[in-house]
């Protein structure tokens, strides 16, 4: 059975190019975050995340420390 443990998916208040342009920088220079993509046509604006680093709770810090809202998807 395949282990998808490092792919953690999000709920977040993403809404525009504008915002997920301060995420790119934001994420873009993170070490240990592999790569990432962010849905803006979802309603759930899901944020996922490719990082053998780091946890849930550790990623939703980052977010919400930078003024977004953001929950584990479960």
């Amino acid at each position: 059975m395949e282990d998808f443990s490092h792919i953690l998916l999000f709920k977040t208040n993403i809404a525009c190019d504008a915002d997920k342009a301060l995420v790119y920088a934001m994420l873009s220079n993170t070490p240990g975050i592999e790569k990432w993509s962010v849905d803006l046509e979802d309603e759930d604006r899901v944020l996922r995340i490719v990082s053998h680093s780091y946890c849930h709770q550790q990623i939703i810090e980052l977010i919400t420390y930078h003024g977004y809202n953001c929950c584990e998807l479960i």
